[in-house]
């Protein structure tokens, strides 16, 4: 959230404070769930007053802790707030994942971007005996995935950078991109042809194409992954028209749904 954008929230008729608050919480989350008050003083433009009076409500109501640094983190209360909020992204994400599966007969998952995670909270498994299982709930360094790539190409070069250096880019697979500049690229590719490939690059033998969800109300995509076997450059090819239409079937259904606003 830019400072414009925080100034707008402040303006909209709602709590000015809660509106605030909520602002710092999506900054922080912005920058990796660890920052300090000049940061986001820098980030949000408010003043450096307002920013230590709302942090010392969100600390004492356990939103944010305090380390012994000075700087602030994101705090464990906010975990059960998540988890509570992808059970309804899940169930409404159920019927168009079942759908992927009937018409290409592999995995279907759905991820969200959190933090500086891919974390997937929703999934549909394959009818075939060998198929792809990723544990509903499991968190993923964005680099490496399919899912991850579609993610972050709704991101700008220099959030993507930023990222990749708060995590580093370990290489599950000899597979795996482990460069920015390299990814980066990969990411061009993503914009360009709509849809994005992890090639062997988390698990070697398995392959996956995901599509980021337009309009959606958080950063999210949804994707199909089999083994390396069926999951061909020629399938790629004629599944992506697919995965682009039920992305954007799905992200206009959650942009819309009161269930998931709220």
């Amino acid at each position: 959230m830019s400072p414009s954008e925080v100034r707008r929230s402040s303006a909209s008729g709602g709590v000015q404070s809660l509106e605030r608050a909520f602002a710092l919480l999506e900054l922080m989350a912005d920058a990796g769930g660890v920052t300090g008050l000049s940061e986001l003083a820098s980030s949000s433009g408010l003043p450096l007053p307002t920013i230590h009076r709302l942090m010392r409500t969100l600390v004492a109501c356990g939103y944010v802790r305090q380390q012994p640094n000075r700087r602030y983190a994101l705090g464990p209360r906010l975990i059960r707030l998540g988890e509570a909020a992808t059970r309804p992204l899940a169930t409404w994400a159920r019927p168009y994942l079942t759908r992927l599966v009937a018409e290409t007969g592999e995995t279907a998952n759905m991820a969200l971007l959190d933090g500086d995670d891919a974390v997937y909270v929703a999934q549909v498994p394959s009818r075939h005996s060998m198929r792809m299982f990723t544990e509903v709930g499991r968190r993923v360094l964005p680099h490496s995935t399919g899912v991850g790539k579609a993610l972050l190409s709704g991101l700008t070069d220099d959030e993507v950078r930023a990222l990749l250096r708060r995590t580093g880019m370990p290489a599950a697979t000899e597979r795996t991109i482990t460069t920015p500049d390299a990814f980066l690229r990969a990411l061009r590719a993503v914009r360009e042809q709509g849809y994005a490939v992890d090639d062997n690059e988390q698990e070697i033998g398995v392959r996956c194409i995901a599509v980021a969800l337009p309009d959606a109300p958080t950063a999210a995509a949804i994707s199909v992954s089999g083994p390396a076997g069926r999951l061909t450059d020629e399938a790629v090819e004629k599944l992506a028209p697919l995965l682009r239409e039920v992305a954007a079937e799905l992200g206009a259904a959650l942009a819309t749904s009161p269930d998931v606003e709220g």
